[in-house]
């Protein structure tokens, strides 16, 4: 996927979720902006791209501000002065990233181990990845956030800290709860989260949480023809479907990738339907030879990733279609196919397939074979 880099020049070019946007720029101009903050939505909504827009206008230099009709004032970005450019820098996340595991792979073997992923564009504003290759926030990440917190500000009116995503390491998560039950007056700290649900109970009660809602199919394609023109019209139908009301992710969207991950998930549907079915031979060949490509590293992190969002958008549409709304159906190239898989599974092994789905996804974040899990499921989804 291409995630776009430039982050918009003001709120109003932000797309979507303009009242939950009005409601923080009013609060961060009357000084209310809460010190835990959790921005929540699906991938792709912008989540982190808003998380940099506040922060610019927590920390811009200019203090811009714009009013609305009835006289409230909304903080704004210049955009323009030493702080904004500096935490604009970081809007591709990736690439940040990217050059942080490279300065860890440079150091010696004893200091690898004790070093951290953080992103830092400016010196009161740290962004906390999931640090690689677990892609966990880790508990050295987390004692770093705390031990800065500490120290005032030095080159603008608030320390900010961002954590870009919900999936902690239990003593990572625990230490966040000291920071977060006595806030330093001078500290923002803003997690992002697709699930919120990841997050501790005692985490959630302690912030504020906004939530970005999905935008309607139709603009997703209006976005899309007005700055996707390499996109044919019916693959921006498909792709404004999958993108499941994220502009970022749709504007992102590598079709050819999702559909050669599509194209392994399928081969879990199929093999299943079959044994359910007792009409046709599973195919344990062709999946486990499937499930031998992927393989240990990023790259093969990454796969298994694509492959289990897609099994999960599966598993969505033929509860859609079991439920009666097929006009919700986000793979809809392949409503014949997914008609006939429809009529073998049903409800309940799509049920016991999505906890199943849930145990893989787990064990990846323990770091289990890929294979193995993958071979594990398959093997689960033919028996039920």
């Amino acid at each position: 996927m291409i995630t776009p880099t430039a982050l918009p020049a003001t709120f109003n070019d932000f797309l979507g979720n303009s009242t939950a946007i009005e409601h923080l720029r009013t609060a961060i101009a009357a000084g209310r902006l809460p010190h835990s903050l959790i921005l929540a939505g699906p991938s792709g909504a912008g989540k982190y791209t808003l998380a940099l827009m506040l922060t610019m206008a927590v920390e811009c230099q200019r203090q811009p501000r714009d009013l609305w009709s009835n006289g409230v004032s909304l903080a704004s970005f210049c955009g323009v002065c030493h702080n904004c450019t500096r935490i604009a820098s970081a809007a591709n996340l990736g690439d940040e990233i990217d050059k942080a595991v490279a300065a860890r792979e440079e150091l010696r073997e004893t200091d690898k181990k004790e070093t951290r992923v953080l992103v830092q564009p400016h010196p009161d504003v740290l962004i906390v990845p999931p640090d690689p290759p677990q892609l966990l926030i880790k508990l050295g990440q987390i004692r770093t956030v705390i031990q800065r917190s500490h120290y005032l500000p030095s080159e603008a009116p608030r320390k900010i800290f961002i954590l870009t995503a919900a999936n902690m390491m239990k003593e990572a998560a625990n230490s966040l709860l000291k920071v977060l039950e006595e806030p330093p007056d001078t500290v923002h700290i803003i997690i992002l989260a697709e699930n919120p649900g990841e997050l501790l109970p005692t985490i959630r009660s302690r912030c504020a949480t906004v939530r970005l809602g999905a935008l309607p199919v139709e603009e997703i394609e209006m976005l899309l023809a007005d700055r996707r023109t390499d996109v044919p019209p019916k693959q921006r139908t498909l792709i404004a479907r999958l993108a499941q009301g994220a502009a970022g992710k749709a504007l992102g969207f590598d079709l050819e990738a999702y559909t050669a991950a599509r194209a392994d998930a399928l081969l879990f549907l199929r093999n299943a339907a079959a044994s359910s079915s007792g009409t046709a031979e599973s195919d344990h060949t062709a999946l486990f030879k499937m499930t031998e490509t992927y393989r240990a590293g990023a790259e093969g992190q990454q796969k298994t990733s694509a492959l289990l969002r897609t099994l999960s958008l599966l598993l969505e549409d033929l509860l859609l279609l079991g439920a009666g709304t097929p006009e919700l159906l986000r793979n809809t190239d392949l409503r014949p196919e997914l008609d006939r898989l429809s009529a073998t599974l049903n409800f309940a092994w799509i049920e016991s397939a999505s906890r199943g789905l849930d145990q893989v996804q787990s064990g990846m974040r323990r770091n289990l074979l890929r294979s193995l899990s993958l071979d594990a499921f398959a093997g689960q989804l033919a028996a039920r």
